[in-house]
């Protein structure tokens, strides 16, 4: 069984699914980012942002002087395990 090469291990991508979703016509970041789930996990893309550029430029899909990041999408705000556990709507910040 061959090994898997894995782009984003935070969302299990890996670089076949990444290839698949180029053959299908998408190649700009946000895009594969939806297709693929890669950059969505907790690291939001710090791991995994710079081999699919990386992978993009080889390929020829892109300009490394012009790809914009991932669209970054936090919490709005920090909700404690505790509250998430018992169900409680989080506290505002003082």
């Amino acid at each position: 069984m061959p090994r898997r090469s894995f782009v984003c291990r935070c969302e299990d991508v890996t670089l076949l699914e990444l290839d698949h979703a180029i053959e299908l016509g998408l190649s700009e970041v946000e895009e594969l980012k939806r297709y693929t789930g890669l950059g969505t996990g907790p690291c939001q893309g710090k791991e995994c942002m710079s081999v699919l550029v990386s992978h993009l430029v080889r390929r020829g899909l892109v300009d490394p002087t012009t790809v914009q990041p991932f669209t970054a999408r936090p919490p709005t705000e920090p909700v404690t395990l505790g509250a998430l556990a018992a169900g409680l709507p989080a506290e505002p910040e003082s």
